[in-house]
């Protein structure tokens, strides 16, 4: 099969010719039909993930359809349309066990821990565990844009946030994660405050639900500009890039007793980020991350998507083929255009 591979962290990557990979006795083999390109690829070719084995082919967000059935699964058949959470599970450690498979002990990620679906064909382990079934009335690029990206963001703002009608919510990035996190907050009813330094992502924000904008390059504080909108503080930010300054801002806008939740990946140099420990516990704050999220709760997001309250389709930017990824995955840092870019193309 034809495959984006990288043999050396930060090297060139190159289009080969690879091995067809096989299913387990509990997995499936599926056709890729579109993949998105997220910064998180951009990390793991950068060398800050350590789970990557060279050579790698990247790639974990993802939609096809099932090429091939291992012996042992029973649920799922050849023609199948699927798609998988970004982390996948095993389905019998403790975490498992409580439901949190998105933090599952023993999990394998596409891209990560295993060649991903920059490629023709991919292969998922624990078929009967992690594979997600797509509507029909679902199309692969939508369903490949879920990904990561917004289901990550649809755990935060619905499950780790409990995002009510009415409450003030602050998003800062206006990436595919915050476009993402935007959108499924607006469908719960939220006053948004949309923060990034890109006017296109921000009138884009405006487009799928942000009642308020602010241009961090524009203001001399982006907390108390946050403060000012929201009367006091939001009730619930989220960090959706992964920066020290981001993460910061978004503790530090809270209301009393508000919600951060971490969704942006802190690697490399922003790892032990500074946090204003002393509003933590003067306004009792909480901290939350956002690893993925369980296949379990898919139906929910996909059933929101079809009744069209909301509309992840319209987060889709630029539609991409195999050799153009060649140059795009290394620019992932660059915050080119806007919306999430698509590999649809093989």
């Amino acid at each position: 099969m034809k495959a984006l591979l990288y043999e050396n962290f930060q090297g060139t990557p190159k289009i080969t010719q690879v091995q067809d990979p096989n299913p387990s006795p509990d997995g499936v083999v599926i056709e890729v039909k579109a993949t998105g390109l997220c910064r998180s690829d951009w990390h793991g070719w950068m060398g800050h993930d350590d789970d990557i084995e060279l050579p790698h082919v990247p790639g974990h967000e993802f939609a096809g359809i099932i090429a091939a059935v291992g012996k042992d699964v029973k649920n799922w058949k050849v023609g199948d349309r699927v798609t998988v959470p970004f982390v996948c599970a095993c389905g019998k450690c403790p975490e498992c066990a409580s439901g949190n498979q998105q933090v599952c002990d023993v999990q394998f990620q596409p891209g990560f821990t295993h060649w991903g679906s920059f490629a023709q064909y991919v292969a998922i382990e624990r078929a009967e565990i992690n594979l997600v079934s797509v509507p029909e009335d679902i199309t692969m690029e939508t369903a490949a844009s879920l990904g990561c990206r917004f289901a990550t963001s649809f755990r935060a703002v619905v499950d780790q946030g409990k995002i009510s009608g009415g409450q003030w919510v602050a998003i800062h990035g206006c990436g595919g994660i915050g476009l993402s996190a935007i959108m499924i907050a607006n469908a719960m009813g939220a006053q948004i405050i949309a923060i990034d330094i890109d006017e296109n992502k921000l009138k884009l924000a405006e487009q799928v639900g942000a009642s308020f904008t602010i241009n961090a390059a524009k203001v001399a504080n982006v907390v108390e500009a946050v403060r000012e909108i929201s009367k006091g503080g939001v009730h619930v930010s989220i960090d959706a890039l992964g920066s020290a300054e981001t993460s910061f801002n978004s503790i530090a806008n809270l209301r009393k007793r508000g919600k951060h939740i971490q969704v942006g990946l802190m690697l490399a140099d922003h790892k032990h980020a500074a946090v204003p420990m002393n509003q933590v516990i003067s306004k009792e704050l909480e901290i939350y991350g956002s690893h993925g999220m369980q296949a379990y709760r898919y139906p929910d997001m996909l059933q929101m998507i079809q009744s069209g309250k909301m509309n992840p389709e319209l987060l889709i930017g630029a539609k991409i083929s195999l050799e153009e990824a060649l140059t795009a995955l290394p620019e992932m840092d660059k915050f080119k255009g806007t919306g999430i870019t698509l590999i649809t193309s093989f």
